[in-house]
Parts: structure tokens; sequence; C-alpha cells
């Protein structure tokens, strides 16, 4: 049976998290969001809670959590803290980056490489996705050539989260075009001021604008064999399991957010006056939300139960999708819900209700769009 009532240790963890979203990242949210600003000193404070880190292993820097108490953490995060551009870059880096080097790297680079990335002084960028290659990962054309010693790498990766900022890039290259995506594609660790590889600008974006995001190349980057994360062509599997981590846990930060939101939602709708009564007396009002609240409530069990799965490591990537698809599609409709309900007060140019929305859109989208992860649910029923 699952039980999901929170721990002493889970319920001082959340308060913690919260509190540091109110009171480190929210203030002057708002204009970094006008301005697509990055805040590097806001990364290097959260390092001090090891929020970079949560998963990692004391060992290697991080907090030891394990991975429900992880979504807890990401969950508060996305309701204490209104920054949703920072939200998605911290845990972008834990779960696409920090946890495969955990789960894959040697000994040498976790040991190396770990610390670094836990404690704030580090960011990470996975580079997976190309112009070619989206949900379509299988048609990855970026390359590893085997030389003495190491690898060339090529390739052009675009949509990285926190490429223009990275101290260090995951990325994905064919090393045995006939295997395959899983057996002929291979992972490899680049460090900034080590590999020659070329990081753009920012690309300015429509939601979680303070997430800095671009495009990574390569141009016969030469990189020792160190640098290779797992075996020759487990690249595959470590993506996909990384993707898993991404699609159950990175949906906690908009759990909280909607549940930061329809807090705002009721105390407006009991506030507001017509007809000599509040809106929330009426059903048109109080419905719609009533019927959010169920789907919002069920995404996070959904997320809880897929968390709970990572940890007695059963199989996820069916309930991944699920938890993935559920979450954001909520998100979406939810913001949506939002807004007619403030009506003009949403329509408003950067109004808090306004930036939900520019985020929402996004989270059908990355991660696996919702037609995959449709396509992924159907397989699993039984619908190829």
């Amino acid at each position: 049976m699952y039980d999901f009532s929170m721990t002493e240790a889970q319920k001082a963890l959340q308060e913690e998290i919260r509190g540091f979203g109110q009171e480190v990242m929210t203030p002057g949210a708002a204009q970094r969001d006008v301005d697509h600003y990055f805040d590097r000193s806001i990364w290097t404070k959260s390092g001090d809670l090891g929020i970079p880190g949560l998963t990692i292993p004391a060992s290697y820097g991080g907090r030891g959590l394990d991975a429900v108490s992880t979504v807890i953490a990401l969950e508060a995060l996305g309701y204490g803290s209104t920054d949703s551009g920072m939200n998605f870059s911290l845990a972008a880096h834990l779960l696409a980056c920090v946890i495969p080097i955990w789960l894959y790297g040697s000994e040498s680079q976790k040991q190396r490489l770990l610390p670094s990335l836990c404690d704030g002084s580090w960011i990470a960028t996975n580079a997976m996705t190309e112009p070619t290659a989206g949900s379509d990962a299988f048609n990855l054309a970026s390359v590893a050539e085997a030389i003495e010693g190491g690898y060339i790498l090529n390739g052009h990766k675009n949509f990285c989260s926190n490429g223009p900022v990275a101290d260090l890039v995951l990325s994905y290259h064919l090393t045995d075009a006939s295997k395959g995506f899983f057996g002929g594609i291979s992972a490899f660790l680049s460090e900034k001021g080590k590999h020659d590889f070329e990081a753009s600008e920012k690309v300015e974006k429509m939601g979680v604008r303070t997430c800095q995001m671009g495009e990574i190349r390569f141009t016969n980057t030469a990189v020792d064999e160190e640098a290779l994360l797992g075996r020759v062509g487990a690249g595959g599997m470590i993506f996909n399991h990384s993707m898993e981590w991404e699609r159950i846990c990175l949906g906690a930060l908009h759990i909280g957010a909607m549940d930061r939101m329809m807090k705002k939602a009721v105390k407006f709708a009991k506030e507001r006056k017509s007809g000599g009564k509040s809106i929330s007396a009426y059903q048109a009002v109080s419905h719609p939300l009533a019927n959010l609240q169920v789907r919002i409530d069920s995404a996070r069990l959904l997320t809880y139960k897929a968390a709970w799965k990572l940890d007695q490591k059963k199989p996820v990537g069916y309930d991944a999708a699920l938890c993935k698809l559920a979450v954001s599609e909520t998100y979406k409709d939810f913001a949506i819900q939002l807004n007619q309900l403030f009506a003009g007060k949403a329509f408003r140019e950067n109004s808090d209700v306004e930036q939900i929305l520019r985020d929402a859109v996004g989270s059908t989208i990355y991660s696996g769009t919702s037609e995959v992860l449709r396509n992924i649910t159907a397989r699993h029923m039984g619908m190829n």
C-alpha cells in the first residue's frame, strides 16, 4: 500500500524550501522575468541548501533525498518561488544532468564533478535535442569518432536549458549508427574551459524566461576517454532513464505553482462581488475550479506514486508518461481558466496570472510532448 503522509523530516524540508523560495527567489522575480535575466547569485545561494543536488548522496556533496522527498522539495520550490525560470533551471540541472552522472558515472567522475554540481558552483546542461531530432530522438545526427585516447565530437544541439551559462555539458552522440538508439548512442561530459565547444547566446522565450536556453555546437571537439559517461553505446539507456526522472519530478514544480495560484484564485473569487454576492457563490465560477482541483490532486498522486516506484527500483516508463501528461495538461488548462477568472486583471502584461499562462504552454512540449506521452501510454495499453 502507498502511504504518502509526510514524515517530520519531510515536513521540515518542505518548510525550508518554501521559505527559501519566498524569501530569496521571489523578490525581484517579476522584473527578472521581464528582462529574461538569470541571477547566478540566486543559483549560488540555492547551493547552500543543496537544491542543485537534492537526490545525490551526501558523500558526493548532495542532500541524499529519495525520489519522493525530491518531489516534495521541488513541489515546495514551485509553491514558494515565483521565479519559474530559475525553478526550471535547477530541476533540469538535477534531473537531466546530475542524476545521470551519479547513476552512471565512474567513481572518479563522481568524485570530481558532483561536489561542484551540488553546491551551486557549477551549472550543467543536457544537450540532446537537435534541429532534426526533437521528439524523434532516434534521428540523432551528432557523432563521436573514437580516436586513440578519446573521441572527436561533432554536432549541433539546440533548446539546451542552461546552455548559455553551463559549466558542464552532458551531450549525446552517435558512435555506431547501425545499432540504433539503444546501443548506437553514447553520452559524453564536456567541461567549459577544458573542452572546445561553443555555447550560443540565450534564446528569448515565451515562458520560464529566466532559464537561459540556447545552442551548443561541437566542431571537432577533442575529449579524452574520461569524458565518456557509462559505457560506449549506453547513451540511449542513460537518456531514457534521465527522462523518467525528469518527467516524474519536474512536474512537481508545476503542482506547487498550481497550489499557490489556486489559493489566490479562491481568495479572489470570495472577495470579488457581482450581483450583490461573491462570485464564488456562482457555479460558473466554483465548478471549473473544483474540477481543476480534482485534476491537480490526481496529478499529484500520480507523481508521488511514480516517485515511489523510482525508490522501489520498479519500471516507471508508463508511470512517468502518465504523471507528466496529467501534470502538464492540467497546468495548461488551469492557467487558461485562471486567466478567464481574473479577466482584465490577467490580461495585463507581466501579471502573475499572465505569467503562469506563458509558463504552462511550454510544459506540454518539453520532456516529452503530450502527443509522445499519449503514444507511450497507448503502447502500454496494448495499442501499437
